[in-house]
């Protein structure tokens, strides 16, 4: 369904560039362009792409609590992320709204529960641990593609539940070229010149994606058939014993788009994360002294939830996230007045450099989350409210086992200066991948990775 323009205009002020112009800056320098915004027009400001709609940024902590909180009947997130379809399928949880939502909501979230990452942990360890076995002492690496390479691991086991060699490489096969060609920067900018309704394009992931959609249906088939599917804890026979509040099963489809929706949500996201984890520690050589004498004691780890946190804060994947109204709100201290039909975007990005609330917001500094917790409006890497990201935990616990399995196995240092926030499609990276120097290892390359306090034999 095509979004409509607001029917009035009572939009905050903004830029006059063209279109293509601010649509070309956010893509190639999202941080420095929505910045300079702020310091112009201040909290709340408009701007204006290539599809003409009107996007209204948010960073203040209270128009950010007027999204959050507001109604599922005002906020309507699915209908602002469209442009996702062609590639989530349109029963994606990112793509539903109101009641069928908080169906997929509810569905998905009891697989995701806290006392059940225990179960991944193992799964995460021998991920880590295959990936460490290739490194060498002395080399230097890009951490992007190996924390992808570990990520993709941990999707497909923990969320398809393959175990089987030869279907576990037919899938990584599939899924890393349709990843290659989601994420293309030259796709993405092909997608701003043509617009998301190109049959050129449609055509282009249609040939993507046919081949990962037959696979990932066979996957469904086979689980169902399994005789020991109340058994397997993988998060797919989860969701096909899961039933809704009438009694009802998910469909296939619905089961297709939530393992495409998990896989590009937390496969890449967490990747992106880790990459910048390493990219910002080895620039900064007393943290990462202080989280790797942590990890190696095998205790409490509250310094690498405190890296976690901060990462996360200075380095968010996505820097934005929208709602398209369907009433109007008042935003910007009671001065604006904003129509239905108008797309809002908490900017995670500009929030979490807000000086008021992070002093020296451009540095490094996990300390600041010791002893604060972060804000529910102004620590917002997952989004907030009830479309707050169901993976949260399972991402941070997974950031946690990887950063673990690393340090506890080699010692690192920088391989360059500062890298430069890029864009990879939808999530920003560091602009060289975040490379790192793999000084010595410390335990053998078979011992165990990840395990909390393991030692070497």
């Amino acid at each position: 369904m095509a979004i409509s323009a607001p029917t009035v205009l009572d939009l905050p002020p903004g830029p006059r560039q063209p279109r293509y112009a601010q649509a070309l800056q956010w893509v190639m320098r999202p941080q420095e362009f929505v910045v300079r915004q702020r310091e112009r027009f201040g909290d709340v400001f408009t701007l204006e792409f290539i599809d003409g709609l009107p996007l209204v940024v948010l960073s203040d902590p209270e128009d950010i609590r007027t999204v959050f909180t507001g109604s599922a009947e005002v906020m309507h997130a699915g209908e602002a992320n469209k442009l996702l379809e062609p590639v989530l399928g349109s029963r994606s949880i990112l793509l539903l709204d109101e009641a069928e939502h908080l169906r997929h909501r509810r569905l998905l979230l009891p697989p995701f529960h806290g006392e059940r990452m225990l179960r991944y942990e193992q799964i995460m360890a021998e991920a880590a641990r295959r990936e460490l076995a290739t490194w060498q002492e002395g080399e230097t690496i890009e951490m992007l593609p190996r924390m992808q390479a570990i990520t993709l691991e941990v999707i497909m086991r923990a969320v398809f539940g393959i175990e089987d060699g030869l279907e576990m490489e037919r899938l990584r096969v599939l899924l890393r070229t349709m990843l290659q060609q989601t994420t293309d920067m030259r796709q993405m900018a092909l997608s701003l010149i043509l617009g998301p309704d190109s049959e050129r394009l449609q055509q282009r992931l249609d040939e993507v994606l046919r081949p990962v959609d037959e696979e990932l249906y066979r996957v469904i088939s086979g689980h169902r058939a399994a005789a020991n599917l109340e058994e397997r804890e993988d998060i797919l026979s989860m969701l096909l014993l899961a039933r809704d509040e009438d009694g009802e099963a998910m469909t296939d489809e619905e089961l297709r788009d939530e393992l495409m929706t998990l896989l590009l949500a937390g496969h890449e996201t967490t990747a992106s994360s880790l990459s910048w984890a390493f990219e910002q520690l080895t620039h900064q050589p007393q943290t990462l002294e202080r989280l790797t004498e942590e990890l190696r004691d095998g205790g409490d780890e509250p310094y690498a939830e405190a890296v976690i946190r901060e990462t996360m804060r200075l380095r968010p994947v996505l820097p934005i996230v929208i709602r398209l109204l369907k009433e109007p709100i008042t935003v910007g201290q009671g001065r604006f007045r904003l129509p239905a039909g108008t797309r809002v975007a908490p900017a995670i990005i500009l929030v979490h450099l807000r000086d008021d609330i992070y002093p020296d917001p451009y540095q490094f500094r996990p300390e600041r989350f010791i002893e604060t917790a972060p804000g529910t409006y102004t620590w917002i890497p997952f989004g907030g409210g009830m479309r707050r990201c169901i993976g949260s935990a399972f991402a941070q616990f997974e950031m946690r086992a990887v950063l673990r399995a690393v340090l506890t196995n080699f010692d690192l240092e920088a391989a360059g200066g500062p890298e430069r926030i890029t864009r990879r499609s939808l999530t920003i990276v560091p602009d060289h991948g975040g490379r790192v120097r793999l000084l010595r290892r410390v335990k053998p390359a078979g011992s165990e990775a990840t395990g909390k306090g393991a030692q070497a034999p």
